[in-house]
């Protein structure tokens, strides 16, 4: 079938990784409805990608069944079909286990795994008469620690094993289901930390990489539409580290 005809669903879309997959996608002729709790910077990269093709804005929380549900809901009223799922919506909350209140604990695993999870039920059904794909995006935190990290880890740790759960279950009807583990990449994000520390951080972070350079959300983008895409259709329950060879450098 050609990519014109096809839906793809990404959340966590107006800004970042997430955005550069959805404008990756579109670039293929997907159409793409953009799930983010940003509604004003959602609808800013709505309007900016409409030229590339066909977006849906969809506002809400994923860590909510119902704007879950919602989502897929109105993706197939939009285009009546689904065919890749991208779970990318997560934010970062720091610090060490003594200090981590429980509703910061609560919100990081809602949003970074039960988003996922919620999502991914909704989205199966329809996926199954596509013999379509989900790509989850997890992290190197979820193969490597730093200090702080804690919920963050477990978050995308458990990510990787939804992952490899839902490849099991749903393998049999035609659904693959593989992750991403991106390392540094310059997202808002990372800006965030990134800015609030000393310039020479950045410098001092791109030496860690054997590739000279922290990641572009676009690396991560064509990551995803490889396992979304045919030329992955022997590939499932798989996780691909795409961190500039920052964790094999053991750093």
């Amino acid at each position: 079938m050609p990519s014109s005809e096809r839906t793809a669903l990404i959340t966590g879309a107006a800004m970042g990784i997430g955005y550069a997959v959805a404008r990756r996608f579109l670039a293929a002729g997907y159409s793409v409805a953009m799930f983010d709790i940003d509604n004003s910077a959602l609808a800013r990269s709505c309007e900016e990608l409409a030229p590339l093709g066909s977006v849906l804005p969809l506002h809400g929380d994923v860590a909510r069944e119902a704007d879950a549900q919602g989502a897929v809901e109105r993706t197939l009223a939009w285009r009546g079909r689904l065919d890749v799922l991208v779970n990318n919506a997560g934010i970062d909350l720091y610090g060490i286990a003594p200090e981590f209140s429980l509703s910061d604990w609560e919100r990081q695993i809602g949003v970074n795994l039960t988003g996922a999870f919620l999502l991914s039920k909704h989205a199966i059904p329809a996926l199954r008469a596509t013999r379509g794909a989900i790509v989850n995006i997890s992290s190197i935190h979820a193969l490597v620690s730093y200090p702080g990290c804690a919920a963050y880890d477990a978050a995308k740790a458990g990510l990787l094993a939804l992952t490899r759960a839902l490849a099991v279950d749903h393998g049999p009807e035609g659904i693959r289901v593989n992750a991403i583990c991106p390392g540094w990449v310059d997202t808002p994000m990372t800006r965030k930390w990134l800015d609030a520390t000393d310039p020479a951080t950045l410098a001092q972070v791109e030496r860690q990489h054997p590739l000279g350079r922290i990641g572009r959300p676009e690396d991560i983008a064509e990551a995803v539409y490889f396992l979304a895409s045919e030329e992955a259709s022997f590939i499932t329950g798989a996780f691909l580290v795409v961190d500039g060879g920052l964790t094999a450098a053991g750093k």
